[in-house]
């Protein structure tokens, strides 16, 4: 077994585990990044992401930014609910910025975020595989396992981006499952995109339609079984579906590409700090995909997380009061993002007749109130911290 210290060390190399690592560099400061897989190549993560405008904006001043190509910009968003005329519109040019948000791949920001580690001075460790994690009054404490040996890391801080499970045990996250699973899927239709998002709200759950290249990247929720039958039928009955589902808004849907499908539920952990130990990301909290929240939420976790870490640098890194920090800083924007989507769920994914009316009234009502547009429109892109 062999044992080393570090300022900050970080479980967990995906996009938020890398932003903090950035977020760090060049500041003086021992940060070691361990990370499962077995080198820094790319991952085939299926998924798409949807960036909002304030996680662009991090991501420049990370310098991963400029490495993206083909991403696709979000300038309106249009809000609807099925069966019924309420709905909101939300624009770029009505918040003065160029995009709402922005949408690409997960494989590609991953590279990105890679790429710009590598002229770093982060240590990157990688095929670590992370057996324990343990706080004490000084330091938190890592056991991981790397090329067939056990080793033990010391840092100050230590910080789980990935990896939650750790300390589900001792520290058992509240869990809300919501019966449905999120199918995903690049599709094409009659109609170019012209850089408009759909999400459309029905009876068994949220539908979303991201505009990325010649199509849209598509997110549809239903119940576990219905998700898993749809994953084995033929595209073009899928397509028939779809389209019934959604309507013409897009045209006819032309094609598919390959389904994938993975449960949703909130996944929420009661603490974010412990002594010398913080979590950020799907390891504080999994979001439902609703308004495509969780990933930018994450981000913000990483980027307010590094300027409490500097701030107290070098000396009360991991303290008490760096760790109560942290916590108020993240406190309002966590419990409102979290609010927000479950609120979302829970009103819309149901067909009860006389509150389907009250939806789309209020969809209606919101689409004529300016000020309300522009604060779900400034919360969506920045956070409730703005």
């Amino acid at each position: 077994m062999s044992d080393s210290k570090c300022d900050v060390a970080i479980i967990g190399g995906g996009p938020v585990g890398a932003a903090l690592a950035l977020a760090l560099q060049g500041n003086g400061l021992q940060v070691v990044l361990l990370e499962a897989r077995e080198s820094e190549v790319n991952t085939t993560d299926p998924r798409a992401l949807a960036l909002s405008y304030g996680t662009r904006l991090l991501l420049q001043r990370l310098g991963a930014w400029d490495a993206l190509q083909d991403v696709s910009g979000i300038k309106v968003i249009e809000v609807t609910q099925k069966q019924t005329s309420g709905h909101t519109t939300l624009r770029a040019e009505e918040m003065k910025v160029p995009d709402l948000g922005y949408v690409l791949p997960y494989t590609m920001l991953h590279a990105a975020l890679q790429k710009a580690l590598v002229h770093s001075d982060v240590t990157c460790i990688y095929g670590a595989t992370v057996s324990g994690l343990s706080s004490s009054n000084d330091s938190g404490t890592i056991e991981y396992q790397h090329q067939g040996e056990t080793h033990t890391l010391t840092a100050r801080l230590a910080v789980a981006a990935d990896g939650g499970k750790l300390l589900e045990a001792s520290h058992p996250p509240q869990i809300t499952d919501y019966g449905q699973s999120g199918l995903i899927a690049h599709v094409t239709s009659s109609q170019p995109s012209t850089g408009k998002a759909f999400e459309h709200f029905t009876s068994q759950g949220p539908m979303a339609l991201l505009p990325y290249l010649d199509g849209y990247e598509l997110v549809l929720t239903a119940a576990h079984e219905a998700a898993q039958d749809m994953l084995k039928w033929d595209d073009a009955t899928f397509l028939n579906y779809l389209q019934g589902h959604f309507g013409d808004r897009v045209g006819d849907f032309v094609s598919i590409g390959k389904r994938s499908c993975y449960p949703l539920r909130l996944k929420r952990a009661p603490d974010i700090t412990f002594p010398h130990t913080v979590l950020i990301g799907n390891a504080a909290q999994t979001l439902h995909p609703v308004a495509g929240q969780g990933f930018n939420l994450g981000v913000r976790d990483a980027w307010e997380l590094a300027q409490v870490i500097l701030d107290s640098a070098p000396d009360n890194i991991g303290s008490a009061a760096m760790c109560a920090a942290y916590r108020k800083s993240r406190r309002l924007d966590r419990n409102a993002g979290i609010r927000f989507t479950d609120g979302l769920v829970r009103v819309f994914s149901n067909d009860i007749p006389m509150l389907g009316r009250v939806r789309s009234a209020a969809l209606t009502l919101l689409d004529n109130i300016p000020l309300a547009k522009r604060f779900v429109a400034k919360r969506m892109m920045f956070g409730a911290n703005g």
